[in-house]
């Protein structure tokens, strides 16, 4: 099962390397996917993905206090009001309305999170 942590860890940090150049590509849910992978396969990359200069802060405040940061939320609700505006525009009213109803349930979830961790004691 080792190989096969490992694989997933390497295919998403792949996507998330493409998702950091391409707009409709997101980098960070792929990282933190990568980030659980190498968690039960590669103690190495795990490391490296924690201590990487430009992903490794966020990947560590969400592992230590569930932080999505505000600019990372306004995306991901742009996104989701985006999607909802293009199935409009293509009248499946069934595919808006699930869709709706399940991008309400991830919106919830990322605004309740905090934006930023908490102050140090």
């Amino acid at each position: 099962m080792r190989y096969v942590y490992l694989a997933i860890g390497l295919l998403f940090v792949g996507l998330g390397a493409v998702g950091a150049f391409l707009p409709v590509l997101p980098t960070t849910p792929f990282l933190l996917i990568s980030l659980w992978a190498f968690a039960k396969s590669s103690p190495r990359l795990e490391r490296w993905l924690l201590e990487h200069k430009r992903f490794g802060p966020r990947l560590v405040a969400w592992r230590e206090h569930k932080v999505i940061p505000l600019p990372v939320k306004l995306t991901a609700l742009a996104s989701m009001l985006g999607s909802l505006a293009f199935l409009a525009v293509m009248e499946r009213w069934w595919a808006f309305g699930i869709s709706a109803a399940l991008m309400a349930v991830g919106a919830a979830y990322v605004w309740t999170r905090p934006s930023k961790p908490p102050p140090p004691k």
